[in-house]
C-alpha cells in the first residue's frame, strides 16, 4: 500500500512556480498540501467549470496555484489565513504564476469570523486546510456557502492514521471524526475519503 501511495505522489509534476512555493512554504513552516492533492484539486476547479471558489488557509500559496490552474480564467479564488507572512508569501507565488490580480482576494483573518460574512450558496468549491480541531465548524460554514452541484473539500481526514484507528482518541481526533459524520449523515451531500496526501474528504451538494 506504501509503495502505491509513493508512485501516486510521484506521478505528478510539478512546475518551478510551484517548486519555488513549495519552497517558500517549507521556509515558513506552512506545510504545502502534496503535489497528488494539488492535482486533485485542479482536476476537481475544472471539472465544476469553478469561478468562485473559498480557500481556507493559504499557506505560501502551493494549493492556491493548484486551484486557480483549473479554475476559469474569469474565475475568483478567495483565499483566508490568520498570519500575513503566508499571505506575502502567497502573492509572491501568485505573480510568479502570472495570477492576474484580480483573479484573487486575499483575506487575513481567523476564517470562521470570515466564513459568515460570505454569501450562501455563491461557491462553486470550498478548499479546508486549516486546524482539524475546528473541522466541524468548518463543515458546517463551508456547506453553507456551495451553491447546488458544488464541492467541499476538506484536507487532514486521516490524520495520519489515527482517524480511522478506534483507540485513538484525542481531541483532534474526535472532532475529524464528527465533521466525517456530519457530512456523512448530511441528505444533501455525496461524499468520498480519498487516501492521498493526509487523506481528502470530498463531497458534492446535491
Amino acid at each position: 500500500m506504501e509503495r502505491n501511495l509513493a508512485y501516486v505522489e510521484e506521478s505528478v509534476v510539478e512546475d518551478e512556480v510551484l517548486l519555488d512555493a513549495r519552497e517558500r512554504a517549507t521556509e515558513l513552516g506552512a506545510a504545502p498540501v502534496p503535489a497528488s492533492v494539488g492535482a486533485l484539486l485542479s482536476m476537481y476547479a475544472q471539472m465544476l467549470g469553478a469561478r468562485s471558489v473559498v480557500e481556507v488557509g493559504t499557506g505560501a500559496g502551493v494549493s492556491g496555484l493548484w486551484l486557480l490552474d483549473g479554475m476559469r480564467e474569469d474565475g475568483t479564488l478567495t483565499t483566508i489565513d490568520s498570519e500575513p507572512e503566508h499571505q506575502r508569501a502567497a502573492k509572491e507565488a501568485f505573480r510568479t504564476g502570472e495570477i492576474a490580480p484580480a483573479r484573487t482576494r486575499l483575506i487575513n483573518g481567523r476564517a470562521l469570523d470570515v466564513l459568515p460574512r460570505l454569501a450562501d450558496g455563491a461557491y462553486d468549491l470550498v478548499f479546508v486546510d486549516a486546524s482539524p480541531m475546528e473541522h466541524p465548524l468548518y463543515v458546517e460554514q463551508g456547506v453553507r456557502l456551495l451553491r447546488e452541484g458544488g464541492a467541499f473539500i476538506l484536507n487532514n481526514a486521516l490524520l495520519g492514521g489515527r482517524v480511522p484507528d478506534p483507540t485513538q482518541r484525542d481531541p483532534a481526533t474526535q472532532a475529524v471524526r464528527a465533521a466525517t459524520r456530519a457530512i456523512a449523515e448530511n441528505p444533501e451531500l455525496t461524499s468520498v475519503l480519498i487516501p492521498i496526501g493526509d487523506g481528502l474528504l470530498c463531497a458534492s451538494r446535491g
